[in-house]
């Protein structure tokens, strides 16, 4: 059984920063590619960054130039460094990753979801 598990929201000022993480576990292979959504009350779900299999990136253009996200391969992990946060970016986070199985399947999966809240 395959597993992602975040870490890392809290409550944070404006200004200020928090790293989020995703962990896999369970009977994977790797981490193929992998995304963070977010979703704030009232709003439908938002991507805010991908990476491909391939290590290339893409952003939301609210968070461009704040918000970066790495993996690492070893560790099966995603991560979201989020930076310069705004009031606006408080909501659920989520992490969506393909992982390639020991059987060399590829399915998606999604984490249960961090908050972050950002105060003025």
């Amino acid at each position: 059984q395959v597993q992602l598990v975040e870490s890392g929201g809290g409550l944070v000022q404006a200004g200020g920063s928090l790293r989020l993480s995703c962990a896999a576990s369970g009977s994977i292979f790797s981490i193929n590619a992998g995304a963070w959504y977010r979703q704030a009350p009232g709003k439908q779900r938002e991507l805010v960054a991908a990476i491909s299999s391939g290590g290339s990136t893409n952003y939301a253009d609210s968070v461009k130039g704040r918000f970066t996200i790495s993996r690492d391969i070893a560790k099966n992990t995603v991560y979201l460094q989020m930076n310069s946060l705004k009031p606006e970016d408080t909501a659920v986070y989520y992490c969506n990753a393909d992982i390639i199985d020991l059987g060399n399947v590829i399915r998606g999966y999604w984490g249960q979801g961090t908050q972050v809240t950002v105060s003025s």
